[in-house]
């Protein structure tokens, strides 16, 4: 049913595997681990500009903030009339509220076609022989096998934790699942952490919320910092999420990570420079009147020109 995106990604996959096979082999663990880790540079260097405008759509959102808060002030019972004012407001500033989801909208069915893609390749219920003799999209019978043959660091990529102990039997080597928990655990424990760190900092760009319905959505996304990283673990532990499928989280929260800092520096240099107060002079007090003037002389009268 969605041919149309499992066949664009196993192509991507299926390129750079030929390209690092030609240079590690193609039975490699490491060149089939740098052809998933390949394929979410490329696919996320696609989405370089989209998530470009969407941070200085964010950005502008955050400096119109308080002109939003006084629209909703001055048309807070006309729905209709406020309605009209956000969006002319939104207008003039270039501002696209749904453009914030896009990246992220992206992101979701590449993911379920990668997971399905990698499942494919072990598929549930046939042995190791079985599935090696099963193309896979784009995948040939002898590049399943290879990708079925492929470890890193003494793990079949395809395996997880939770995988019953027949399929692990059913490799063309015997897999120790201690091999297994000790490549898939610090994978999961390091893709847990890269999202809990980027779900951080992509709340502190998020723009304020100026009104209550918007506040109760940004205090339930004050909870993706840790509900985030625990699907990683959780996934990792207890659901079909190969070695591979967490080699492609823990890229992709890298990638976030290091995108986050380095477009958001651009963006903030875009910014104009605030405008710059002069200093305020407090005024002299005049002696009020009637009342006698106080002459300064000497040491009084030079502090005081010194002041001046």
């Amino acid at each position: 049913m969605l041919d149309f995106l499992y066949y664009p990604v196993s192509a991507v996959m299926w390129f750079w595997h030929q390209a690092f096979g030609l240079v590690l082999g193609p039975s490699s663990g490491v060149a089939w681990a740098l052809s998933v880790v390949f394929l979410v540079l490329t696919l996320r260097a696609l989405m370089i500009r989209p998530v470009l405008s969407q941070m200085r759509s964010a950005q502008r959102m955050r400096r119109i903030a308080p002109q939003l808060a006084e629209l909703r002030t001055r048309h807070g019972r006309d729905k209709q009339k406020l309605a009209e004012e956000t969006m002319k407001l939104h207008r003039e500033h270039g501002v696209s509220p749904l453009g914030s989801f896009l990246p992220v909208l992206v992101q979701i069915p590449v993911f379920v076609a990668l997971l399905h893609v990698l499942r494919y390749f072990n598929r549930p219920g046939l042995t190791f022989d079985q599935n090696a003799a099963i193309a896979n999209y784009v995948f040939g019978p002898d590049e399943v096998r290879s990708f079925l043959e492929a470890r890193l660091f003494g793990a079949p990529l395809s395996a997880y934790v939770s995988m019953p102990q027949g399929l692990l039997d059913s490799f063309g080597a015997p897999v120790d699942r201690i091999s297994v928990v000790a490549v898939a655990v610090p994978l999961m424990l390091l893709a847990a952490v890269a999202t809990h760190v980027t779900a951080r900092r992509s709340l502190r760009q998020q723009q304020p919320a100026t009104d209550p319905q918007t506040a109760q959505i940004t205090g339930v996304m004050r909870l993706t910092p840790w509900l985030f990283p625990l699907g990683a673990i959780v996934g990792g532990l207890f659901f079909p999420f190969p070695i591979a499928i967490l080699v492609y989280w823990l890229t992709s929260n890298a990638w976030t990570l290091g995108q986050q800092h380095v477009i958001g520096r651009i963006v903030e240099r875009e910014q104009p420079p605030a405008p710059v107060r002069a200093p305020v002079r407090t005024p002299a007090v005049a002696p009020r009147p009637g009342q006698k003037p106080i002459r300064r002389t000497g040491a009084t009268a030079a502090r005081a020109r010194r002041g001046a």
